[in-house]
């Protein structure tokens, strides 16, 4: 679902600043947690480009076209993008890098500069990850295509909620009137290993373009996204393909820090977490950004295992707003203005009677001295 922002040339400079999308994020210490180390992410995209020194080292096996290109010959650019924001390298001369810049990302080809997937081809794509045995499935495209064409698909759903394997999927981009819109696989309300991520900005509000609807489990930044790029460097692009990855690389870090509890954690209860501990703007969910902005650094500080999905926040004594009162609007002179002017009239009333005795005093004073009169009444 590409929402290109600007022209952006293959082989690009490297972008030294850091984006705002990470600079949000307190990456040390989520580092420290997890890099996403063992976490395997499908890329079911255009391909991922090996020309990109970023992106290369992150690259696992198992890649696959389904249009008869090569997966990592990507010439359309946008399945790199995605795969840069889950897991590209750090490089000296860029501020950008991957949210977990230890995962594996495996290119899975369904869509080329030359044609494009349907759902059929979609639905081989994830069943083809499945037996890879992935971790998570990043889907930053979609149908809208009615439910007589959805069969394939949907029971490609369920073989990867069978498996155990997560799947992130792009809301759409289609939102710029506000209309609600169903984009499949992030609509699939019946499966609960699919989670469908908005698209939000700086103020961790739904971005304009975002597709809002009743299925937005939660948001993610979508908005200047800086990523790699084929044949090397970094562009800025935005789209809830951007957003997805995001949340895809935060998945990756959590599933990678309890890989190796006693019983994994499953793709419900890491959508439920990331749900429980996303940056929220309101005290439940909405359909614009769902439960709010995914927080990789509080989902990873959080080892609490979730039974249950999030709730909404209480209402916390009017810190929300809820229990301001409005103060009475009063025209003219309020009571409590009124005897503030006065006390003030007394006050300064009684400072002029004092100096105009001390000043008739001292006239008398000099009055007499000047006639020769004396305080005695004597003459």
């Amino acid at each position: 679902m590409p929402l290109n922002s600007g022209e952006c040339k293959f082989g690009a400079d490297d972008i030294s600043e850091t984006p705002w999308s990470l600079q949000r994020l307190l990456t040390k210490q989520m580092w420290d947690q997890s890099t996403g180390k063992g976490a395997r992410v499908a890329v079911i995209d255009t391909g991922i480009d090996a020309g990109n020194q970023q992106i290369k080292p992150a690259i696992g096996s198992g890649g696959k076209t389904f249009v008869n290109g090569k997966p990592t010959d990507d010439k359309v650019g946008h399945g790199t993008k995605v795969a840069g924001i889950i897991a590209a390298r750090a490089k000296p001369g860029s501020g950008f890098v991957g949210i977990a810049p230890d995962a594996k990302v495996i290119p899975l080809q369904q869509t080329s500069d030359e044609k494009a997937g349907d759902s059929v081809s979609l639905a081989a794509a994830i069943n083809y990850a499945v037996r890879l045995k992935v971790d998570v499935i990043n889907i930053s495209q979609g149908t809208d295509a009615g439910p007589e064409k959805l069969g394939p698909l949907q029971a490609a759903i369920r073989n990867a909620a069978a498996n155990n394997v997560l799947i992130v999927a792009s809301a759409g981009n289609d939102g710029a009137s506000g209309k609600e819109k169903n984009m499949y696989p992030a609509s699939f309300q019946q499966y609960d290993n699919v989670l469908s991520v908005a698209a939000s900005d700086r103020n961790n509000e739904r971005a304009p373009f975002s597709q809002p609807g009743e299925r937005v489990d939660i948001a993610a930044p979508g908005v200047d996204m800086v990523s790699t790029v084929p044949d090397g460097g970094n562009c800025v692009d935005q789209g809830t393909s951007f957003a997805a990855p995001y949340a895809a690389g935060a998945a990756a870090l959590l599933i990678a820090k309890h890989k190796h509890d006693p019983r994994p954690w499953t793709p419900r209860e890491v959508i439920w977490h990331l749900e429980q501990t996303a940056e929220r703007v309101r005290r439940e969910a909405d359909h614009n950004i769902g439960w709010g902005v995914v927080d990789p650094v509080a989902a990873l500080n959080d080892d609490t295992r979730p039974t249950a999905s999030p709730k909404p926040d209480k209402p916390t004594n009017g810190a929300d707003g809820s229990n301001i009162q409005p103060a009475a609007v009063t025209f003219g002179e309020s009571p409590e203005e009124r005897r503030a002017r006065i006390s003030i009239y007394i006050v300064g009333g009684g400072l002029l009677a004092v100096a105009a005795v001390v000043g008739s005093s001292v006239a008398i004073r000099d009055w007499r001295r000047k006639t020769g009169l004396k305080t005695h009444g004597e003459a």
